[in-house]
């Protein structure tokens, strides 16, 4: 049965820490570009907080495993408290060049923070659900990915409203001190020992051996960059600039989206059949549900060639975007831990999650560049090729499990 305290708790920490991090991310990307930063230098601002998160994920799996979650978790929080401190001393006054240095440096250490964080929060659910509910496992991680994806929503529309009532220094102020109140009661809560290795895990054991951790992972990195190659900065830029929407506006509608989007997310195991056996539906649901999506972004494509209203096919397109994309997020979410051992979970998700990064990575930078080659239709097309990759990953899966050779 479900260890609810140990759950609530996890989950405490993990919605906190990423209302402050939805919030972050909207009021670094609207400030900038209101500073007249282009598509191109508001995507290098990111690029930091994305690459740290590669190398975060596999060496925070090692940490976590030789240490246990607790110091992975309470560390996240913490480095997060510090980061939006930092960020509050930028002066307006210093010179372009140094402001995006500091930025990056900045972006750099909340990376570092947000994936120690969703790493510990999403490793600590196998050792919440018994390890023969399959079932149970499917449904409490898409509860806590959806859940966090609602938050993170609601942190965007946040960070715009802080913006514009208590300005660029005031909201990080007040984010830090929210972020501190948490980290207090994760530190108080949280149990030691939690994640820690029976056997000690050598450095080198970070990479995977799994063949099918590995292709989920590559499957991840096409994933999640077809979704940022158009949302973190194609987006909210197009929003402002070509509908002329305010800031406001902006985070409300991002915060709708993803607020919506972590919904549907939750929902994930009602709208995809289970197997007594934990793997085999859900793998075919995984590559249904990619080409599913796939095909979104190019109905979304065909209606802006065909000169639908940009603003309505953008919108709607999106909607329809967030719906499968949750569904495929939540499916690829639960095969990691249905994939892993309990000994070995920190290390596979570490792993797994620094592929996640990494797709964040190309989708971030490629945001900006697409955008500024080719708008939003370059953006489209980019995410579209990421997804059929995605899909070729997907399609070597195995649907049974593979019992290690003796």
């Amino acid at each position: 049965m479900l260890d609810v305290r140990k759950y609530a708790v996890v989950t405490a920490a993990y919605w906190g820490f990423m209302l402050t991090d939805g919030a972050l991310r909207m009021l670094v990307l609207l400030h900038f570009h209101r500073l007249g930063y282009t598509p191109f230098e508001l995507a290098v601002l990111f690029l930091a907080y994305e690459l740290m998160g590669i190398v975060t994920n596999a060496g925070g799996g090692w940490v976590a495993s030789r240490f246990g979650l607790k110091l992975t978790l309470t560390g996240g929080l913490l480095l997060q408290v510090v980061a939006l401190l930092a960020l509050s001393a930028l002066d307006p006054a210093w010179p372009k060049e140094l402001s995006v240095l500091f930025v990056l440096v900045v972006q750099g250490l909340s990376g570092v923070a947000k994936d120690l964080t969703k790493m510990s929060s999403k490793s600590a659910l196998k050792f919440v659900v018994p390890e023969n509910e399959t079932g149970g496992l499917y449904r409490w991680v898409a509860l806590l990915t959806g859940s966090k994806n609602a938050i993170k929503g609601l942190g965007f529309f946040i960070g715009a409203l802080l913006l514009s009532v208590a300005g660029f220094q005031g909201g990080l102020w007040l984010m830090a001190g929210f972020l501190a109140v948490i980290l207090a009661g994760a530190t108080l809560s949280v149990e030691k020992g939690m994640g820690k290795a029976k056997k000690k895990a050598k450095f080198t054991e970070i990479f995977s051996k799994s063949r099918e951790i590995n292709l989920l992972s590559a499957a991840r990195v096409f994933l999640f960059g077809a979704r940022d190659v158009w949302f973190v900065v194609g987006v909210p830029v197009f929003l402002y600039d070509q509908l002329g929407w305010t800031f406001n506006q902006v985070g409300a509608f991002m915060a709708a989206w993803v607020i919506g989007y972590g919904f549907v997310q939750a929902m994930a195991p009602k709208l995809t059949s289970r197997s007594a056996d934990g793997l085999s539906t859900e793998v075919r649901a995984a590559r249904i549900w990619l080409v599913l999506l796939a095909l979104t972004v190019v109905v979304i494509i065909a209606a802006l060639r065909l000169g639908v209203d940009p603003g309505v096919a953008l919108i709607a397109g999106l909607a329809l975007f967030g719906i499968v994309f949750a569904v495929n997020s939540a499916v690829h979410s639960y095969l990691i831990l249905a994939l892993s051992e309990n000994d070995g979970v920190t290390l596979n998700v570490g792993f797994y999650y620094g592929a996640n990064a990494t797709g964040r990575l190309l989708g971030t930078l490629l945001s900006g560049i697409s955008y500024q080659w080719a708008g939003i239709d370059g953006c489209l097309i980019v995410a579209f090729m990421f997804l059929v990759a995605a899909t070729v990953f997907t399609s070597f899966l195995r649907d049974k499990r593979v019992l290690p050779a003796a």
